[in-house]
């Protein structure tokens, strides 16, 4: 089941797509095959890396990808597109290649994240819709992995529906935070949708319902005495909620042989409060009742609770997840790079007055290059077609350095992306969610330097060139001509 299963997304896509690829079939440049890369110009929260999310969704869209008599009607309407087009686009199918790092895949600015090969309409039609699968979950993996780490070990649940963009954003930005590492979700249709565990507790609301805030607690603990968790704040926690939570636990769980899971702050100075509910739980003989966490939690915020030696077990984290509060955009580009002429790719660069927009040129490859500890020492671009002779030691260039001589020695070179569609061919994977979040856990926990993971003036990965390609980019830049 997905969720756009009823609906046609294929219209999900910037108007000057369309007037662009109008102009290109009235041109006669429809077959002309061009290279673009997606890529991102800097890490979110300034921190050391990035998560790739937004894969599976990216292939959902371009195997569906088809214009309805609607949709052609729509566009007549509009009163600029050439009658012929619209027929082109009334039989359209996608017809190029798609690169890209496999899903969940620690990444970098500037290297290339999804390379698209196709002719050149094909490859317009689809850019909003790549960028917007990139920037939503990308963000929201990456940030959620930093809440994770600030965790320190703790289970983090994402809580963040309600508070997203709209349910789409609710939907995907859970799948993207358990990608990142979170291990659970409160959002029942991404549970449904991609395998997620659910979880949940009560609202303030379920208290305030009954006559008294026992009564509340034993309904509930009846109900599912297997997973009572107790939501405590909706009075007073100390002299209430807690004191409640270990009478239905004593008179109404344990006759039944059960155990209360735990309970849940949502509000007030956490690190006191959980701190004096533990050991209220620890002295009624609570020890494996744990404490759960809410309430406008982030990185920052957890990383505070956890230094101060909050007896928390777990944190419900929301708006400050599912919206990257700190940070809400991405920022992934959608760049052209080469034009087929001749049957050869034909490098494009674009020149900026800001140095960090000019773009790397050509179709290119990426590989991460790891030192005989398997830990990854940089990555490096190179040509699409360049061979790397790994036998003895193989020559760099740092482009923020280019006057030093730098050599790899002794190390591994493993090409990032990998084909996803070939001649308009779905030829990759869909790994499950819960895969892609452990491939992501063995690259932080093996291969990425500690270094790069903290939030303060993270380590920088470095993005070194093969001398040919440093070589090429420097011709074009070169040549490039100015007028005015």
């Amino acid at each position: 089941m997905r969720q756009q299963d009823a609906r046609n997304l294929s219209m999900v896509m910037d108007f000057y797509e369309l007037t662009m690829s109008n102009g290109y079939f009235v041109g006669q440049d429809l077959d002309t095959r061009v290279v673009f890369d997606v890529f991102y110009r800097a890490n979110p929260d300034g921190g050391g890396y990035s998560i790739f999310a937004g894969l599976e969704q990216i292939v959902d869209y371009i195997r569906n990808l088809q214009f309805t008599a609607e949709d052609i009607s729509y566009l007549r309407e509009q009163g600029i597109f050439a009658e012929e087009f619209l027929d082109y686009l009334a039989r359209f199918t996608f017809r190029g290649d798609v690169y890209a790092l496999p899903e969940g895949t620690v990444m970098y600015p500037g290297e290339p994240i999804v390379t698209v090969v196709a002719p050149l309409i094909d490859a317009q039609l689809i850019e909003t819709a790549v960028l917007l699968e990139v920037n939503h979950q990308s963000l929201i993996a990456t940030k959620t992995r930093r809440i994770c780490n600030a965790a320190a070990g703790r289970a983090v649940s994402d809580f963040g529906a309600r508070r997203a963009h709209n349910m789409d954003a609710a939907v995907y930005g859970a799948r993207a935070a358990v990608i990142g590492g979170a291990t659970s979700t409160a959002t029942v249709l991404a549970g449904q949708m991609f395998d997620i565990p659910v979880s949940g507790t009560m609202a303030h609301s379920w208290v305030m319902f009954y006559k008294d805030e026992f009564t509340a607690f034993e309904k509930y603990a009846r109900l599912y005495p297997d997973a009572t968790v107790l939501l405590v704040d909706t009075y007073d926690v100390l002299h209430s909620g807690v004191p409640n939570a270990i009478r239905v636990a004593k008179e109404v769980l344990e006759p039944m042989g059960k155990r209360l899971k735990g309970i849940r702050l949502d509000s007030g100075d956490l690190a006191y409060l959980s701190k004096r509910a533990r050991k209220m739980l620890d002295d009624a003989g609570l020890k494996d009742c744990r404490i759960v966490a809410s309430n406008s939690l982030d990185e920052f915020t957890i990383q505070s609770l956890v230094r101060q030696g909050a007896c928390i077990d777990s944190f419900g984290v929301g708006e400050r997840l599912i919206t990257s509060k700190s940070e809400p955009v991405f920022g992934a580009v959608y760049k052209i790079a080469a034009v087929e002429e001749d049957g050869m790719f034909d490098p494009r660069i674009k020149i900026s007055e800001n140095v960090e927009k000019i773009t790397n040129p050509g179709w290119k490859q990426i590989y991460r290059v790891y030192d005989e500890n398997h830990k990854a020492i940089a990555d490096l671009l190179a040509g699409r077609d360049e061979e790397i002779e790994t036998s003895g030691e193989v020559e760099y260039v740092d482009p923020n350095k280019p006057w030093k001589r730098r050599v790899f020695t002794g190390c591994t070179f493993v090409p990032l992306q990998q084909p996803v569609f070939i001649d308009g061919r779905f030829v990759g994977t869909t790994p499950s969610v819960k895969e892609i979040a452990k491939y992501v856990e063995r690259q932080l926990s093996e291969e990425i330097w500690e270094e790069e993971q903290r939030f303060e003036n993270p380590h920088k990965h470095y993005v070194d060139m093969t001398p040919s390609y440093y070589k090429m980019k420097n011709e074009l830049l070169a040549s490039a001509r100015f007028e005015g």
